[in-house]
């Protein structure tokens, strides 16, 4: 069976977890750029998203890259950080493992929203997506700029045409929200134990 858009970030989840069950960095930052040919397809709405994705998942690779075998399990970093007290920091790693994961979520439940309620327009599933994640971590200019974005977001109609060029993309879709949410939460629970899940921009 044909391939859909979803199909390699897909593919790259039976990757994540080392054989002992540990997060994975480099397989898990791979996912997270996977989904990004389909984020661009929603156009000018989703640049700020995308921009965000990017910067975290590059920080986040070039922290691997300097000692891969360091830092091999992704939560090597946060703890590293904690240690050192400087988890918090607005360019840590563990900023960036925070702020990628919660651009995820906003990404899944965009994601539900679009399978849950055909009626939505893609700006309504939008700002439904935000308001559930990524809205009470942002200040007031963030939270605007994401506001103003959205209104942006592309005909439903047409975007739905543009991600169905080939295969089974609405079974994909829901294999995605299905699949990645665990991994997410994961990162969240983890963070958590640290007091680090709950930090604002």
């Amino acid at each position: 069976m044909e391939g859909t858009v979803f199909t390699p970030s897909l593919e790259g989840m039976q990757h994540i977890r080392s054989p002992q069950g540990e997060m994975l960095t480099k397989p898990f930052l791979d996912v997270c750029k996977l989904i990004l040919p389909v984020i661009d397809k929603f156009g000018t709405a989703m640049a700020l998203v995308k921009r965000d994705i990017g910067r975290n998942t590059s920080r986040l690779e070039k922290k691997y890259q300097s000692d891969p075998f360091r830092y091999n399990y992704l939560y090597n970093m946060v703890k590293e950080e904690y240690e050192c007290k400087s988890a918090k920091g607005s360019t840590s790693c563990t900023n960036g493992i925070l702020w990628l994961t919660r651009a995820m979520d906003f990404i899944v439940e965009l994601f539900r929203n679009l399978l849950a309620h055909p009626d939505w327009s893609v700006t309504d599933a939008c700002t439904d997506a935000y308001g559930k994640t990524l809205k009470k971590f942002h200040g007031w200019i963030a939270s605007s700029s994401f506001t103003v974005a959205m209104k942006l977001a592309p005909d439903r109609k047409k975007f739905m045409e543009v991600i169905t060029c080939k295969g089974d993309v609405r079974a994909d879709m829901e294999k995605f929200c299905l699949t990645f949410p665990p991994y997410l939460e994961e990162n969240h629970k983890f963070l958590s134990k640290f007091g680090l899940d709950d930090l604002k921009a």
